[in-house]
Parts: structure tokens; sequence; C-alpha cells
């Protein structure tokens, strides 16, 4: 029994190994997806949702760019859907439940030509229970607010790392990386 599972491991293994797998941030700052990430510029996003997200998306990029600031060659532009609906209602009309959403459309830009490299959203959804004190309430949505910054900042980062696997967003100058696999 022990060697039939030695062989299932070992078998197992060897067919992951041959996947093509390989790890999005190879190379560390050097790799190609750092070296993208780290040319990416913030614009300013309106509202206070979009300060949140603004500065999420801030400090996961800054890790990229050796906290020396934002790289200057890609921008991301950024518009928020924020909105809060109430359900759950009482007999008496009174609202129970809340759902905060936030959603963002997001676009990567060549800041030289202008040229849209990557236009893509991302959202996340919250529960709020609706309490009888209105401060309460108040600080859920805005704790709940918080997160969703986070979340969709997270997302953010994520497709834009995918996207500069993939290889867009190099610069004509960049190294182009070997395929998968390779």
């Amino acid at each position: 029994m022990r060697r039939l599972l030695a062989s299932s491991l070992v078998a197992a293994s060897l067919m992951l190994g041959g996947c093509g797998l390989r790890p999005l941030y190879a190379n560390g700052s050097k790799g190609a997806v750092a070296q993208v990430l780290a040319d990416v510029d913030v614009a300013p996003i309106e509202g206070h949702s979009g300060f949140l997200v603004r500065n999420a998306l801030r400090d996961r990029l800054q890790a990229t760019q050796g906290g020396h600031g934002a790289g200057k060659r890609l921008r991301l532009d950024v518009r928020l859907e924020d909105s809060i609906t109430g359900f759950g209602v009482r007999a008496d009309d009174a609202v129970t439940r809340e759902r905060r959403s936030l959603r963002a459309r997001y676009q990567l830009v060549d800041a030289a030509t202008g040229e849209v490299l990557l236009d893509a959203t991302a959202a996340q959804d919250a529960g709020i229970d609706v309490v009888g004190s209105e401060y309460a309430t108040i600080a859920a949505e805005s704790t709940a607010l918080e997160r969703l910054a986070s979340g969709v900042a997270d997302q953010i980062v994520a497709r834009l790392a995918v996207f500069a696997d993939r290889g867009g967003g190099q610069s004509a100058d960049a190294p182009v990386p070997p395929p998968a696999g390779q």
C-alpha cells in the first residue's frame, strides 16, 4: 500500500511539473511583471471611495517601485460606482440589511501615446446589518467601504500582473520573456 501511495505521488508530481505553471512574480523585482507594475502611475480618482482605492493601489504598486514613487510610462485610470441598496424590509418598512457595492472600470493607458492597453472591470460587495443606532450603521458602511476598496485594488493589481506576465505593457526596448514552459 505504501509503495502504491509513493508511486502515485511521484507520478502526480511529474504531471504537475509538466503543466507549464510558473510563478507570476518570477525573478522578483527584475522580472517582467515587476518591471511593468513599476511603470504604473495611478491617476486621481474622484470621491471618498476613489481616495481609498487610489491609496490601496499605490500601496500595492509601491512595493514594485522600490519606494521610488510611481512610474510614468503607464497610467491607470479608474472610474468607480459606489452604491448602497437596502433590502430585508420589516413589516414597518424599516430596512434591516444593506448591500454596499463598489464597481470599478479601469484602463491601463500608455502615457506617451494615449493608447488603451487594458480595459477591464473589478467589483466587490459587502452586506451590512442595519441596527437601531444610526452611528453604528454609518460606521459599518464606512468599514465596508474600506474593505471593498482594498478588495477592488487587489483585483486590479492581480489583473495588471497577469496582463504584464502575458507580455502586455512591455516597452519597445524591453526584452520579451520566453513563452511559458520554456
